[in-house]
């Protein structure tokens, strides 16, 4: 695929106004996680743009005691409960994990960051992440494998590859995206022997999308999809479900991947992994994915911002 890795920006034009560095807001996640910890370390790195965490005070003032770091805070009225504090802070743009098991086991229904911004944007979004020169987009995020079936829809479908073709453009620079997209089945439906979720809903989807310019392909068998030949000519891949998509990319970038919401009026990105509560305050977190991941937000702001 290769699109994914970074492009050096351009020299600025002195004939140009000068654009101001965007402000990049950071939730610092799940108070009993790594998200203090790797939050704190922003500090030990240089963007270009001011970047602010987003958290209560008394967590990050601690933890920052507890590895004997001497990080500027100001005062921030958050929850101070883990559960709901790390629901809280969700209401600005976020970049840190929480956990999801504590949010729920607290009584409040939450299956994860996408689905809950999506609900207070009032968006149609995607998932996608990035990372190991791959682009992987989600059809269905966290679902159980047994859902995943009936929640492909044609209607679903196109708007998510509409959503995923506008931001590559919009967010990424990319003037005519190269879209693969994965069946659903082995071997994509074998001509239906194994499903025809592919002759039923996917493959027409993609050709009516073909047929409007589009450069989307598909369906084509999962297994086979993320092999160089095939991912040499594309942009990005739409996989259908969870662990379709993402074992691969994080296999080829973990810790170093950027989770993508694709669709919001803002830009989202988070890290690709999870909260980390054995590691919380021992200095062993690695801040990596979370540098990454405000990188990323930094230049998809500055896509937006030459487009505007």
């Amino acid at each position: 695929m290769g699109k994914a890795k970074r492009r050096a920006a351009p020299p600025a034009d002195p004939a140009l106004p000068t654009i101001r560095p965007p402000v990049i807001a950071v939730t610092s996640g799940e108070p009993a996680g790594i998200g203090p910890d790797v939050c704190l370390a922003l500090a030990d790195r240089a963007f270009d743009a001011r970047v602010v965490v987003l958290g209560d005070r008394a967590v990050l003032a601690a933890r920052a005691a507890r590895l004997d770091r001497d990080v500027p805070l100001a005062d921030f009225d958050a929850a101070r409960a883990p559960s709901p504090g790390a629901l809280e802070v969700l209401h600005r743009p976020t970049a840190a994990p929480v956990q999801k098991s504590v949010i729920n086991d607290a009584g409040i229904p939450f299956t994860g960051h996408t689905e809950y911004l999506a609900g207070r944007a009032s968006a149609d979004v995607v998932m996608m992440l990035v990372g190991g020169g791959l682009r992987v987009a989600l059809a269905t995020t966290h679902l159980a494998l047994a859902d995943v079936a009936r929640e492909i829809t044609r209607a679903g479908l196109e708007r998510t590859l509409r959503t995923v073709e506008a931001e590559l453009r919009r967010r990424f620079g990319i003037a005519r995206p190269r879209i693969l997209v994965a069946g659903l089945n082995p071997h994509a439906g074998e001509a239906g022997y194994l499903g025809r979720e592919e002759i039923d809903v996917i493959a027409p989807v993609v050709e009516k999308l073909a047929r409007e310019g589009l450069a989307v392909r598909g369906p084509l068998p999962a297994d086979t999809l993320f092999t160089p030949r095939e991912l040499r000519d594309a942009d990005c891949v739409l996989a259908m479900y969870h662990d379709q998509g993402l074992p691969v990319l994080k296999h080829a970038s973990f810790g170093r991947g950027v989770n993508i919401t694709l669709g919001l009026p803002f830009v989202r990105t988070s890290v690709d992994h999870g909260t980390a509560l054995d590691l919380a305050g021992t200095g062993k977190a690695d801040p990596s994915s979370l540098f990454e991941a405000v990188e990323l937000a930094v230049e998809m702001a500055g896509h937006e911002r030459r487009r505007a």
